[in-house]
């Protein structure tokens, strides 16, 4: 209600943002169900095309926008008090603030081992592995930038 009052958004955007966050929320919880997850809390991201339609501007339902907890053994965690088992970059911003790191003005990030980049992996991979029912596939970086120049030089021929 403040963002309408302040004149942020008008009421009519504000039902149609309502109604395709909950529609969007209720799509990633009932395929977060399939595969044994609880789609916890999330953020979405919207835009405006320059004909005034409301349109989402960024990923979804990934380890970076949203949390997700593990539906096997949840009951139990929630009654003795216990915190979930999760998948979300939640652990990433507790090693940060752990090792002394808040986002503070003049702060610098510190850095992480090899050891620990890979742990993030593996765990983004896991989600990604849970959500889609796939296996992962590490793409072939070897050269990364030709098939950058390549990709680049198709689309731009394709205008």
């Amino acid at each position: 209600e403040d963002i309408i009052k302040r004149g942020i958004v008008s009421e009519e955007d504000y039902l149609v943002l309502e109604d395709y966050t909950k529609k969007l929320f209720q799509r990633g919880s009932e395929i977060a169900a399939k595969r044994g997850l609880i789609l916890v809390d999330t953020k979405y991201e919207f835009g405006k095309t320059k004909e005034g339609k409301i349109v989402l501007i960024d990923e979804i339902h990934t380890p970076d926008s949203s949390r997700y907890f593990y539906a096997e053994g949840y009951e139990e965690r929630q009654a003795k008090g216990e915190p979930q088992k999760q998948l979300s970059k939640e652990f990433v911003r507790q090693w940060l603030i752990a090792n002394g790191f808040q986002g503070k003005e003049g702060q610098t990030v510190p850095e992480m081992t090899d050891a620990y980049v890979e742990s993030v992996s593996e765990r983004y991979i896991e989600l990604y592995e849970n959500i889609t029912g796939e296996t992962f596939e590490k793409a072939d970086v070897s050269a990364i930038e030709s098939r950058i120049d390549k990709n680049v030089r198709q689309y731009l021929s394709s205008l």
